[in-house]
């Protein structure tokens, strides 16, 4: 009896700091009505902050659209307003860039801005240039990047990729929706 009288607070103990950690973790993290996890306010705040030093473009002025697609996916970074022709420039330079230094497996941007550990990452900068299309287009208000594979462990990753930007970008980020018509479709 005596040694069920000393359990039974160190039970109570432990099922009211896992209820704490529980709760703890569901006020770091929102849920999007997309399903995607949303970053705490915190990360969003950082990635802002370092997305300055990264993309030449203001991200209040842009939104990305990420698309995932049976194929890999689609990136599109638009300006919010059409007749922002300082914003779409570079929005269209940065992308080309980018996706340049993508086709070499070179993924130091996105590394930069959200991390060594991102999602997929690993497995896109490890892609061979035959196994993975990235293809820029630029669009009347922004531009694109479009990423083809046949293999599925490379269309993962893409996938992986576009749910953790859309976390960390959520402030300023949306996830194509099938009912809306997007560029290059």
């Amino acid at each position: 009896m005596k040694k069920l009288l000393i359990a039974l607070p160190l039970l109570s103990a432990a099922l009211f700091n896992t209820a704490m950690a529980e709760n703890n973790v569901e006020k770091q993290i929102h849920k999007q009505s997309n399903g995607i996890t949303q970053a705490t306010e915190a990360r969003l705040d950082e990635i802002a902050k370092r997305g300055s030093h990264v993309m030449p473009f203001k991200l209040d002025s842009t939104v990305h659209v990420f698309s995932k697609k049976e194929y890999g996916g689609l990136q599109q970074v638009v300006v919010k307003k059409s007749s922002d022709s300082e914003q779409i420039k570079l929005i269209q330079q940065h992308l080309e860039e980018i996706s340049i230094d993508f086709k070499q497996g070179k993924y130091t941007s996105p590394t930069k801005l959200h991390g060594e550990n991102m999602p997929g990452l690993a497995v896109l900068k490890k892609a061979k240039p035959n196994e993975i299309d990235i293809k820029y287009s630029s669009l009347p208000d922004g531009a694109e990047i479009t990423y083809k594979s046949d293999k599925n462990n490379i269309i993962q990753a893409v996938h992986q990729w576009f749910d953790a930007q859309m976390s960390d970008h959520s402030r300023h980020a949306m996830k194509h929706h099938p009912k809306h018509k997007m560029h290059g479709q």
